[in-house]
């Protein structure tokens, strides 16, 4: 198992760095630094993602929540659990800590040697803060009202697992924001993401079912976050955009208009005499 996580990154790292070096060539990184953090366009990329999209991670969440209630799936998670156990190939290195991170920083260093996003930096930014403020507050929700012991016996705040979750939330962040380009970098950022899982599971901190619906959790709120925040940055940036969209299917008749009022000032010469006259319309 080790050596094929090894090999799997090897790839997907040489895929991007592929990427990186094509793009390189032909971008100037000043440039780009200052398209990127300078350029407010006026309005963003909705979700890219079609529906059917949505149905995977809520698969995902529903598995891990049977886990509860459904024996054979517990009893899955305990064979899992046993045969890590068993076969102990990974290293004792919590580097899940690390690599749950990485999808959300190749995307930032990606854009500054020029491999162009969906969003700008501040849109994007925003976009990855809503999705891990909403995913947060469902971590600690979840964690805290479920009482899962953890297969190491640490704590009961097992379900679901934290580390995934934040991982797939990069993920889908990446492959949001960079499919455009190529469809290796979601590739890579799966790949990275599905490592911290398997090394949770490895390192005693999660049962099987924690990491999947960690997995579906981290989906949805990346996903959610796209759908939602072209709406909240539309509406707070051109309201006035955004009245004439509401106002769109009202008859030109039934539309209120502000009266159009003009002033006039003209000098005038009379019997040599000089003066000023002054209309008005209103």
């Amino acid at each position: 198992m080790k050596y094929l996580i090894y090999l799997f990154l090897c790839l997907a790292v040489f895929t991007a760095n592929a990427q990186i070096t094509d793009t390189v060539k032909k971008k100037n990184i000043p440039d780009t630094l200052k398209k990127d953090l300078f350029t407010a366009p006026d309005t963003v990329k909705h979700l890219h993602s079609k529906s059917s999209s949505l149905i995977p991670p809520a698969i995902m969440i529903g598995y891990g929540v049977s886990s509860f209630i459904v024996h054979p799936v517990r009893r899955f998670d305990y064979y899992v659990h046993d045969q890590s156990i068993k076969h102990d190939i990974v290293t004792n290195s919590p580097i899940e800590n690390y690599i749950q991170f990485a999808p959300p920083v190749l995307v930032y260093g990606l854009n500054l040697v020029g491999v162009h996003g969906k969003n700008t930096f501040i849109d994007r930014t925003l976009i990855y803060g809503l999705s891990q403020g909403m995913l947060e507050l469902v971590l600690l929700g979840v964690k805290h009202g479920t009482h899962r012991l953890r297969p190491n016996g640490a704590d009961k705040l097992s379900f679901p697992s934290g580390h995934t979750a934040n991982a797939f939330a990069g993920a889908e962040f990446m492959a949001q924001e960079l499919d455009g380009n190529s469809i290796y970098y979601g590739y890579l950022g799966y790949a990275l993401a599905t490592t911290t899982g398997v090394l949770r599971i490895y390192h005693q901190d999660h049962w099987f079912s924690d990491v999947i619906a960690g997995a579906g959790l981290g989906i949805l709120a990346t996903k959610g976050a796209y759908l939602l925040y072209p709406y909240i940055r539309n509406a707070i940036t051109d309201p006035q955009k955004e009245k004439d969209r509401k106002n769109k299917d009202v008859p030109p008749e039934l539309r209120k208009t502000k009266p159009v009022r003009s002033a006039m000032l003209l000098p005038s010469y009379q019997q040599g005499a000089l003066g000023v006259q002054f209309s008005m319309q209103l």
